[in-house]
């Protein structure tokens, strides 16, 4: 596949055909994945596979919280989890709400489970000192995790960057044996997906880019 192609259909799959993905494959993506940038090339990402379908539970179970105050928040109107307006939802109405299935499910259906950590030692968080939540380790991790997805695109499978079961990221690390200086970013299912999408609905660039400042004339073709 092209580059742009796979860049255009590379969506969010969640429903898998049980299909395995074999180490062969896994691995390949791997190792073409891992030429994603990373600040000062300090490389900090780490990346644990996961087959046992216990351990899958555990995540599983670990991100149902989360699926719960993510659809609670839903339901009341509101952007889910975003760190500028405070939620009105109560914990009482939290605990009512029921866990989307295909929030946590992919988790047991997926052939394997990828978990991404980066290394904090060795990423410069050029945003800590802001009045707001830190962003930009983020670019010296998220890069792989869409190396892989892209990758996995291409040769027939699929996946999801998951991040519930971060808001219980202590227990996840303890149940992956991850060193504390290190950051759990995503939770990523892989496996065949059921259909393949090949058209996404997204802004136009007109929407998304300005010229000179933000909010600035439409970045447009005449």
């Amino acid at each position: 596949m092209e580059l742009n192609e796979v860049m255009r259909t590379t969506f969010a799959a969640r429903n898998y055909t049980g299909d395995p993905v074999p180490d062969e494959v896994l691995y390949d993506i791997l190792d073409n994945a891992r030429f994603a940038p990373s600040g000062g090339n300090r490389q900090g990402n780490r990346v644990i596979v996961i087959r046992d379908p216990d351990t899958r539970d555990r995540l599983a179970e670990l991100g149902t919280p989360a699926a719960k105050r993510y659809a609670a928040q839903s339901k009341a109107g509101e952007s889910p989890w975003n760190a500028v307006i405070p939620t009105r939802v109560t914990a009482e109405d939290i605990e009512r709400t029921p866990a989307p299935a295909r929030l946590t499910e992919t988790l047991r259906a997926a052939s394997v489970v990828l978990v991404f950590a980066v290394d904090l030692k060795v990423v410069a968080s050029m945003d800590q000192d802001l009045d707001r939540i830190g962003v930009i380790s983020g670019a010296s991790i998220y890069p792989f995790v869409w190396n892989v997805l892209m990758l996995a695109r291409q040769a027939g499978f699929g996946g999801t960057i998951t991040t519930l079961s971060v808001a219980a990221e202590p227990e996840v690390k303890a149940l992956l044996a991850i060193p504390g200086d290190f950051a759990v970013c995503a939770v990523v299912p892989l496996g065949r997906p059921v259909k393949q999408l090949t058209k996404l609905k997204r802004r136009p660039v007109g929407e998304i880019a300005s010229r000179e400042r933000f909010g600035g004339t439409a970045f447009e073709l005449p």
